[in-house]
């Protein structure tokens, strides 16, 4: 039972700044929480707190540790549930936050499928491109793309996207197909700007459009019919690339897999409607065709 509890007060840390919030969170002194998670490094002999004049951050261990007692003590309560025959309902407001693009070409199914399974939940979608801080925004879920800041927040694992380029197979018949990122020069390009800068491993482009775009719509839509080459992350392109509309090139040369996440906080004592919700957007995306591209 010590083991569980210790367990319990080490969770505490999923979703707070510091061991005095934790401590505070979970109800107990912080001497209590320290001596806690020192019976576990002890159990472990691994340190899972990193102590320095700045404070206290969580080891490589201490997270990888902190994910799993998260999802096994989240494990013990829905076998409690399920035993007690317990139903929690998802209902009430929930914000989530989502990259604009994403949400034009990957979400809104998702969106709609989820309220059609939870009709006492309201859903309140904001769309930006930055990193958003949940707490300060009052949000309760965010889907991310790219490195994750440094955070507490608890951060499950989608699939990959990447910068794909391409450009339709009647336009690579009439003017061949670039085999180096330098050769794009000699080519139409087709963008969503009128200057492009496009980073490849051990090349960088800079040029101008021959067609530069208001909207990334815009360019794929023009790439589709034979303007040019153009440039994108895969999720806004994956139907022309899967239809055969469109047509990756210079895969050899694209830059390392952008990672997207949905994160939250509060972990196991999330409430249901951000438990469901992130279990509904995991499942969902991890098989969406946008992640498949390889």
């Amino acid at each position: 039972m010590e083991r569980y509890r210790d367990m319990q007060l080490f969770a505490a840390l999923a979703a707070q700044p510091s061991l005095a919030a934790a401590a505070r969170s979970a109800r107990v002194s912080g001497p209590t929480l320290v001596r806690a998670v020192a019976r576990l490094e002890a159990r472990l002999h691994l340190p899972l707190l990193q102590r320095s004049t700045r404070g206290v951050s969580l080891t490589d261990a201490g997270n990888a540790y902190l994910a799993d007692c998260v999802r096994l003590l989240a494990a013990v309560d829905a076998a409690e549930a399920s035993a007690k025959g317990l139903h929690v309902q998802a209902q009430g407001n929930l914000r989530v936050f989502l990259p604009l693009l994403f949400s034009r070409y990957v979400m809104a199914p998702v969106l709609a499928g989820y309220l059609e399974r939870y009709p006492e939940v309201r859903l309140h979608a904001s769309y930006h491109d930055y990193y958003p801080n949940l707490h300060e925004e009052g949000l309760d879920v965010a889907i991310l793309v790219g490195g994750l800041p440094d955070s507490a927040l608890i951060a499950r694992p989608i699939g990959h996207v990447r910068q794909v380029v391409c450009a339709s197979p009647d336009y690579l018949a009439a003017h061949g197909e670039p085999r180096h990122p330098s050769e794009l020069k000699r080519h139409a390009l087709v963008a969503a700007a009128e200057s492009v800068f496009w980073e490849f491993p051990g090349y960088s482009l800079k040029a101008r459009a021959r067609l530069g775009c208001a909207t990334v719509q815009g360019a794929i839509n023009a790439a589709v019919h034979g303007a040019g080459v153009m440039r994108g992350l895969s999720y806004p392109v994956h139907e022309p690339l899967r239809s055969g509309q469109l047509r990756r090139i210079l895969a050899g040369y694209e830059g390392p897999p952008l990672p997207v996440h949905v994160v939250y906080g509060e972990g196991r004592h999330a409430p249901m409607r951000v438990r469901s919700f992130v279990e509904h957007c995991v499942t969902a995306l991890r098989a969406h065709p946008a992640f498949q591209l390889a």
